[in-house]
């Protein structure tokens, strides 16, 4: 087990966001947005330069924390976005010997259940494909989108696309967040999780207010628990929430203690880890 995070909840800018890595210590960092731009969408001259600072500073990327089939992009919108960005994804990944790009499943647009399934099967057998083709593994975030939407879902999902390229990515918050049961979800897909977020918090009303890690109703102690029982060697990366939350659109820069607060983060995970593994 090694620890990463999505940088850009520390700090908008490279290096912010290596200096917070460095500050934990920690050799692995996941990269979404830098300069508020997505990873796969950097002109090719800025992807370089990310790849000379990172290489400076000792960093391997863990994962592309990419937008594909996320929630900014529901079914109705067209599936050439997708396949454009991972066209642009697989060369920079296996140029810097990234495994992992993070996915989600599409929200629905008011389509009948069983269309919406169909159509998101359809598109990930594509980008699976193609992820098989390029060596990378698509994984996929229980988020938003139809194999997000709970364990049958999820297990369903993997056995219509049935690639190799296709893991899944757990993510401790969002049960909270989307009104599941943390651990039944996870009990049921734990075999087939290859990449582990890390994010915690509580339901308020219709609100969710995040947390420190093992302080909210993710069961993020029992779930490090079940991952060093089991001999898990993959990543765990930290997505606080604390302060920058890109989805409701508030960055790193527009929250004063983001920096803070991402690093704390870290060191708390640490110390849970640390705990469990006595």
């Amino acid at each position: 087990m090694y620890f990463s995070g999505i940088a850009d909840e520390a700090g908008n800018d490279l290096e912010t966001q290596i200096r917070a890595h460095q500050e934990l210590g920690w050799k692995h960092i996941e990269l979404r947005n830098i300069g508020g731009v997505g990873v796969a969408d950097l002109s090719d001259r800025a992807f370089d330069e990310v790849v000379e600072r990172l290489s400076e500073a000792g960093l391997a990327i863990s994962c592309f924390a990419s937008q594909l089939c996320n929630w900014s992009r529901p079914i109705s919108k067209h599936p050439d976005v997708d396949r454009h960005e991972l066209e642009r994804a697989i060369p920079r990944m296996r140029r810097v010997g990234c495994d992992y790009i993070r996915i989600m499943s599409y929200p629905n647009a008011g389509w009948p259940e069983h269309e919406w399934r169909q159509e998101v099967v359809r598109r990930l057998r594509m980008l699976a494909a193609m992820a098989e083709d390029g060596g990378v593994t698509l994984a996929h975030e229980n988020c938003d989108g139809w194999g997000g939407l709970g364990p049958e879902q999820s297990l369903r999902m993997l056995e219509e696309v049935n690639s190799p390229a296709l893991k899944l990515l757990w993510d401790t918050g969002n049960p909270v967040a989307h009104g599941q049961d943390p651990w039944a979800y996870y009990d049921a897909v734990k075999e087939h999780v290859d990449y582990v977020h890390i994010k915690d918090g509580a339901r308020e009303e219709d609100s969710m207010r995040y947390t420190y890690p093992g302080e909210g109703e993710g069961r993020v102690k029992e779930v490090l628990e079940d991952l060093v029982e089991r001999g898990y060697d993959g990543a765990v990366s930290i997505e606080p929430h604390l302060a920058a939350v890109v989805h409701e659109g508030k960055d790193a820069d527009s929250a004063g203690s983001a920096y803070e607060r991402y690093v704390e983060y870290g060191r708390r995970l640490m110390r849970l880890v640390d705990g469990v593994r006595k």
